[in-house]
């Protein structure tokens, strides 16, 4: 198993990682009391932005644990999919560096531990599907 191969197989299955912490954020960001405040169009909208995203994210992983020697190879349409999840990891990472203020929910070591575990998850995968792209 190659470098590139290895990095891809531990991507995939970040990606799950990543799902496991997902399931957190109504309990942390307090769903439960904020989101009725809301109209019921745009708590249904919230919900179902974060399934979308949720199953995109599922995807990423089924596809790069599936075909990992195919994205490995870099072959036309492994790189294509390689620079699709690079873009969209690259843009999740702006939107976590600079545009979410998580300050206010970052109360306990665990939290903060959790929040720059992730910050490095976006960016381990940017740099991983980035290089799968274009090298």
């Amino acid at each position: 198993m190659n470098n590139i191969t290895l990095l891809l197989q531990l991507a995939g299955i970040g990606h799950f990682g990543i799902l496991i912490a997902s399931v957190q954020v109504p309990a942390i960001l307090d769903w439960k009391h904020e989101l009725p405040k809301l109209n019921p169009f745009m708590r249904r909208l919230f919900w179902v932005y974060g399934i979308f995203i949720a199953f995109t994210i599922i995807g990423f992983g089924t596809l790069t644990l599936t075909h990992l020697e195919d994205l490995a190879a870099g072959g036309r349409m492994a790189r294509g999919v390689a620079a699709l999840i690079a873009t969209f990891w690259a843009a999740r990472l702006a939107v976590q560096l600079f545009v979410f203020d998580a300050r206010p929910y970052l109360t306990n070591v665990w939290r903060k531990l959790g929040y720059h575990t992730l910050t490095a998850a976006f960016v381990f995968f940017t740099a991983v599907y980035g290089w799968a792209a274009f090298h």
